[in-house]
């Protein structure tokens, strides 16, 4: 037989003792629910430091469902504590604590679900494959050095739209994305110009835009475009989701946090990506980037100046280019 915990014991007896009717006295009913008189008694004089606990959790907890709620998207536990970092005031609230009073008021976080949709088919595809160049080195060489691109599918209506995007495997920024009622590969094309009209300036002479196999991006047109752009072209090892995982991964989170469930037109899928793209870029923040938005850690390495009011600031992360030939 299971026990109850002392302190549901001792709030049983309580509410015993505290009913009409009752005969029995605390020796009894402390003998019955195997607890010992003292230890009622310290409970019942604790009412007080209790009463004050509650109200401080129940405080606390109205911080973290704000966070939790903030914009529409839901977030684990670290989601919630960058979050409430970056409140005005910040407020401090350590991870142990937030998964505390999520677990005590019923408060679960999204669980990743798999994705059910396949790669696009083979039959555009050309032969134009190109090598492997960034070996799963995502991080090594700092940011705008390497670049990730894919399309993913988003089903609305009994339809789809799809959605290209360019992502710095560093800081973790949307560069660029384009979301399209079709599969056309001119959507593809207009990603990458995007990403030169705006950041072209940040590229290096090294800049490496990495892809998988995928008709779009061994076509003529966009192999022409990388070219004409100045960018190294690389791609994964065919059927190796490993080679672009970040990129994979930022698909994954994407489709937990978003709900397109209800959207009859395109114009209202793209609605909910233009909101979600700019609350990823500024307003969620990542553990990995030194508790900040991928806009914010953009800023930091280029800056130095760490925008949180925390004794511990993480140190700027090394890199190196790698030298040109």
């Amino acid at each position: 037989m299971i026990l109850e915990q002392p302190s549901v014991r001792f709030e049983a007896i309580h509410s015993i003792l505290s009913s009409d009717g009752n005969i029995l006295t605390v020796s009894e009913l402390c003998e019955t629910a195997g607890v010992s008189r003292s230890g009622y008694y310290r409970w019942l004089s604790a009412a007080g430091a209790r009463e004050k606990r509650e109200a401080q959790d129940r405080e606390d907890f109205e911080l973290i469902l704000e966070a939790y709620r903030h914009r529409g998207y839901q977030k684990g536990a670290r989601s919630i504590y960058m979050s409430l970092l970056h409140r005005e005031p910040p407020v401090v609230m350590n991870v142990k604590k937030i998964r505390r009073l999520m677990d005590k008021y019923g408060l679960s976080c999204p669980i990743r679900k798999a994705n059910p949709y396949r790669r696009m088919a083979k039959a555009l595809r050309t032969s134009n494959v190109a090598d492997n160049l960034l070996k799963r080195e995502f991080r090594k060489h700092g940011p705008r050095m390497i670049l990730l691109t894919d399309i993913t599918y988003l089903p609305y209506n009994g339809v789809f739209a799809y959605l290209s995007t360019v992502l710095d495997a560093f800081t973790k920024q949307v560069l660029a994305y384009v979301t399209s009622p079709s599969l056309e590969v001119d959507f593809v094309l207009e990603t990458v110009d995007i990403l030169i009209r705006e950041h072209g300036a940040q590229l290096k002479t090294k800049t490496l835009l990495h892809s998988d196999q995928g008709c779009h991006y061994t076509s003529y047109s966009y192999i022409d475009l990388l070219k004409d752009s100045s960018l190294r072209q690389s791609m994964s090892r065919k059927g190796n989701c490993w080679d672009n995982a970040p990129q994979e991964s930022f698909f994954g989170h994407m489709k937990d946090e978003i709900d397109i469930s209800g959207c009859q037109a395109f114009d209202e899928v793209k609605a909910v990506i233009d909101d979600w793209m700019d609350y990823y870029n500024n307003e969620r923040y990542q553990w990995q980037l030194a508790r900040l938005s991928p806009n914010e850690y953009y800023q930091y390495i280029q800056t130095g100046v760490y925008p949180l009011p925390v004794n511990h600031i993480p140190p700027i992360p090394e890199f190196g280019e790698p030298e040109d030939n």
